[in-house]
């Protein structure tokens, strides 16, 4: 009978080893209540050489950090998932005037003491509110973020919220309105366009509100405001910079794990019935020559014909090569301006065009003369020579953007509120490379389409000496 030899392995029946991000996880836990325990969610590649680690607290706030220690600086920035279109009708704009009200008092920070002691402290800090988020930045030297996350974290759960202060902010807010919309051409027109363009969806609506609804806010609208939206389990905190992780997290749990979650509403939304037939409004204007303004049906962000559909973009209106310019401006000298930009928002939105016409030119005309080169992308494809171009153009302007820390924190921020992936970038950058003459032609034919299309003829009323200069931030409400 063959004989069998026992022996053991040394270690053999020990625990298995944990990695340095289980052990760290270990000691920042040790001995901190359920809702400040930290859990790892993912590594995430961001880029070909850094990576977001992604956490969550035991409360639900999620937590995104990039270590970059090639200057000693960081950005930290907010993102709540709340923007204009969670709000209801007789109630738009409270989003945008929330983000005022945050830079006011909490119960232990007085009013105007939260940017002066950031500004002491080396820091500059804002905010801005569009469609589908709202979120708050910092951009601080490294030393300041101890100091950074106790005000950030005071401001999520102890803001006050008075009668004075609401009605001092609506009033900021009521000006501001007034300045880039009311009084403000291209303001007015964009606003007219949405409106005229959604009839279900909550996009129809300005992010700033309607003047009626921001002059009607209560004191108890802006309490039940911030105490549904501004909880710790619908935001996303992003630190970028010259940290250590362990200490980062630490500053996390100690400053917001004692904030309870809130109850978050599902969202009712109501999706934009097809639209069969071209819209029409025509505005007066103080302006001194003729506008148009376009929107075609565009692809949700998420939608794997956006990236082609910006590209088709770009050949048509990025730069004095591209087609329309040199078309409307160069040649036929019928237009002083044109551009256009695809909405990057997390449901479908619109394809936007800005013409305005030189001299005594009409909208007409310039919507005549428009017509042929996009019926040209529907026809035929672009050239491999013109798609190259593109791809280079909007890599470089991507790159270009990730070169700050600022840059790198809003990009992460951005795509893990609209998209739910902080390195999603990266997957629009394969898509842009990925993208073929063959899919610019589909997403041409599918989205340039007349019918499906709401057009903006601005006229204008004669007491304009001169063109008026764009005061419009086309992309979001930023605080001043």
């Amino acid at each position: 009978m063959q004989e069998t030899l026992a022996y053991s392995v040394p270690g053999a029946n020990a625990p298995p080893r944990m990695g340095p991000l289980a052990e760290m996880l270990v000691e920042l836990n040790r001995e901190r209540p359920p809702l400040a325990r930290l859990r790892h969610d993912a590594t995430v590649a961001f880029g070909p050489t850094m990576r977001v680690e992604r956490f969550a607290l035991g409360n639900g706030l999620k937590v995104l950090v990039l270590v970059d220690p090639s200057a000693p600086v960081v950005c930290l920035q907010t993102w709540f998932g709340v923007g204009s279109r969670h709000e209801r009708v007789g109630k738009t704009g409270i989003a945008h005037l929330f983000e005022h009200l945050m830079f006011g008092e909490t119960e232990s920070v007085a009013h105007g003491a939260f940017d002066r002691m950031l500004e002491e402290a080396g820091a500059e800090t804002n905010a801005a509110t569009f469609l589908d988020w709202t979120y708050y930045h910092t951009n601080l030297p490294k030393d300041a973020l101890e100091l950074t996350l106790r005000l950030e974290a005071e401001r999520m759960a102890r803001l006050v919220l008075r009668d004075p202060q609401v009605s001092s902010e609506k009033e900021v807010v009521a000006n501001e309105r007034r300045q880039r919309v009311d009084d403000d051409v291209d303001g007015a027109v964009s606003e007219l366009l949405y409106k005229e363009a959604f009839i279900k969806h909550a996009y129809g609506w300005p992010t700033i509100g309607w003047m009626e609804d921001i002059k009607g806010f209560t004191t108890e609208d802006c309490v039940e405001f911030y105490r549904t939206y501004y909880a710790p389990n619908n935001a996303a905190l992003v630190i970028v910079g010259d940290v250590a992780l362990d200490e980062a997290l630490r500053g996390v749990q100690d400053h917001y794990g004692a904030q309870e979650p809130s109850k978050i509403p599902v969202e009712e939304v109501c999706p934009e019935p097809p639209q069969i037939a071209e819209r029409r409004a025509e505005v007066v204007k103080p302006t001194a020559t003729h506008k148009v303004a376009i929107g075609y049906r565009a692809p949700a962000l998420g939608d794997f014909d956006h990236a082609p559909l910006a590209l088709l973009n770009e050949i048509l209106f990025s730069g004095r090569s591209s087609r329309v310019h040199r078309a409307l401006v160069q040649e036929q000298e019928i237009a002083s301006e044109v551009r256009g930009w695809v909405g990057s928002f997390r449901d479908p939105a619109l394809y936007d065009i800005y013409l305005s016409a030189r001299g005594e030119h009409t909208g007409e005309a310039l919507l005549a003369a428009l017509e042929p080169l996009l019926e040209a992308v529907c026809r035929a494809p672009v050239t491999e020579a013109e798609l190259d171009r593109a791809k280079a153009r909007i890599e470089l302007s991507v790159l270009q953007g990730l070169e700050t820390v600022a840059g790198k924190a809003e990009q992460i921020g951005f795509y893990e509120t609209v998209l739910g992936d902080p390195a999603a970038l990266f997957e629009r950058l394969g898509a842009y490379r990925r993208a073929t003459v063959g899919d610019l032609l589909r997403v041409a034919r599918r989205y340039l389409v007349s019918s499906a299309r709401t057009v903006i003829h601005v006229i204008p009323d004669g007491t304009s000496d001169e063109d008026e200069e764009d005061g419009t931030d086309a992309e979001s409400e930023e605080a001043s």
